[in-house]
């Protein structure tokens, strides 16, 4: 079943039915695969930092995976124009594997960290070829419903990983939210070593831009870790912080360089004369804000401010994702339906993801279930219906040639978004939270906590969501007395107003960056949908 097909300059040559099929359905496994492990681990961080400690590295166990399959979303896409799909799938699917296995076995946070970069490598293989891969097997005009379905995986995937992380985390350890990945991806791998179709360019020798792809590594890595560290673990203007921002941007200005000289770069800086491409991938770049920032920052929510389990809460973000899911579907099939009217109904969802934001950044301690669940569900739908959206209007707007680069770059720059809105909220977080914390805290209480311990819960408030660490604090405060109780409970209250102030304080700042998508948006040049490849 392995078709051995050379694609011919103007697209592709067709495959019979029963291999787009096989095909399709095996996209849709990997992609759901790849895109589970980064829901399912949502509800289990707050447990990991309560096992492996560092509340202020929080957002680093995504943002690691995020950086890392951002970088390799871009190389695979274009090494896929040059070499076909397959074994890059296969390949990313086998490095997921290993990833997984060692993040099971992580001790430390710094081990997690690592092991998560691993693991996105192979994630952004999986997860760019499987967009590009729907570019290869159908027309312009009939992609948009095949995009919103694999946008509707995604979307699935949240629905279920969010639930079945908590539980697992609840019943067994957050180690098999990890393991659970390797049977899952053995029989993928096999799936597609067999059935998957090894579409070939018809140009054979081709030279690979490696000063590209060190240059862009060099540049993206350095600028995220001097997102995440600036505000936590140093100020903003001091010197690391400074020399990484300022060696990004020399690395920035020599990966352009190399790009514009080289025969066949990594990243044709030309695409961006198009206008389609640029709007696109800047409306793309804020949304990322705006995605990430709900899948992270929810879960934290409802168990630090509301008092959930990590099952519930991870059944709570469940409402968010159906709402993604109904959202990419529809908008999906409106698009190859009703003549691919994308700028508008990128304005629609983006309206709806602001309101949703908004509404959660306006909710405080005392705020029902009901109606946390209801915004995100807003929020949800928007994000839906924007996700195929501008997938479709790049590939649309660029030559078959270059269809992965092109569709790799518009994800690109999602994760990037991602990457920089994790970053600058984590930091948002932690020092609003530190802010309040301290400075909400009576007197009286911070007289009879050691330093020690009172700026470990500046830093760190497990207490919110870890049973021990409450069990474990209450203790201490009833060795005092009836008066003790008391103190305890005045505590946990000003930790969880403070918590709710910062995580506040993150969705307003992503409905901000929302806001800005909608005016960027205005300017996407609509195109009517090609018919032919």
């Amino acid at each position: 079943m392995d078709s051995d097909l050379k694609s011919v300059n103007s697209g592709h040559r067709e495959l019979p039915r029963r291999q787009v099929i096989i095909t399709m359905a095996g996209v849709m496994l990997a992609l759901f695969f790849a895109s589970l492990d980064q829901t399912i681990v949502g509800t289990a961080l707050p447990r990991i930092i309560t096992d492996l400690g560092g509340f202020a590295h929080y957002t680093w166990v995504a943002t690691a995976y995020i950086i890392t399959s951002t970088v390799t979303l871009l190389i695979a896409g274009k090494l896929s124009d040059m070499y076909g799909r397959k074994w890059f799938l296969v390949g990313g699917i086998a490095v997921f594997i290993v990833g997984s296995i060692l993040c099971g076995t992580s001790q430390t946070m710094n081990q997690l960290i690592g092991f998560r970069a691993l693991q996105g490598v192979g994630a952004g293989a999986i997860m760019g070829m499987a967009f590009i891969t729907v570019g290869d097997l159908f027309p312009a005009a009939e992609r948009g419903k095949y995009v919103g379905f694999l946008t509707g995986v995604f979307g699935l995937s949240s629905v279920i990983g969010p639930t079945l992380g908590g539980f697992i985390t609840d019943n067994f350890s957050w180690n098999w939210v990890f393991y659970i990945n390797i049977p899952f991806g053995i029989l993928i791998m096999i799936l597609f070593i067999f059935f998957f179709p090894h579409i070939r360019p018809e140009i054979q020798k081709h030279r690979v831009d490696y000063g590209g792809i060190a240059t862009l590594i060099l540049t993206v890595v350095p600028f995220m870790l001097a997102l995440t560290w600036a505000g936590v673990e140093y100020e903003w203007l001091s010197f690391p912080i400074v020399f990484l921002f300022a060696f990004s941007a020399a690395m920035l200005l020599l990966f352009i360089i190399i790009e514009s000289r080289v025969k066949e770069p990594i990243l044709p800086l030309w695409i961006f004369r198009n206008r389609v491409v640029s709007v696109a991938s800047i409306v793309t770049f804020i949304l990322g804000f705006g995605m990430f920032t709900g899948i992270i920052f929810i879960p934290l929510y409802f168990q630090g401010v509301l008092g959930s389990s990590a099952t519930a809460s991870g059944s709570f973000l469940t409402p968010m994702m159906l709402g993604l899911v109904v959202g990419s579907i529809v908008s999906g099939q409106l698009l190859a339906r009703a003549g691919g009217h994308y700028r508008t109904q990128g304005a629609v969802g983006i309206i709806f993801m602001a309101v949703g934001l908004f509404l959660l950044s306006r909710m405080t301690v005392d705020t029902s279930y009901a109606t946390a669940i209801m915004n995100i569900i807003i929020m949800g739908l928007g994000l839906g219906i924007t996700m195929p959206v501008y997938v479709i209007a790049i590939q649309n707007a660029v030559p078959y040639s270059i269809m992965g680069v092109a569709t790799s770059t518009n994800t690109f720059f999602r994760s990037i978004g991602g990457a920089v809105g994790l970053a600058i909220a984590g930091s948002v977080m932690n020092n609003r939270f530190a802010d309040d914390f301290t400075g909400g805290l009576p007197p009286e209480i911070s007289a009879v906590i050691p330093s020690e311990q009172l700026s470990s819960l500046a830093e760190n408030p497990q207490a919110l969501v870890s049973p021990e660490a409450q069990d474990q604090l209450r203790g201490f405060f009833e060795s005092m007395g009836s008066q003790g109780a008391q103190f305890f409970q005045q505590l946990l209250s000003t930790m969880r107003e403070a918590l709710n102030s910062a995580l506040t304080e993150v969705f307003f700042v992503a409905f901000c960056a929302i806001a800005v998508a909608f005016i960027i948006n205005l300017f996407l040049k609509e195109i009517p949908l090609r018919k032919d490849k």
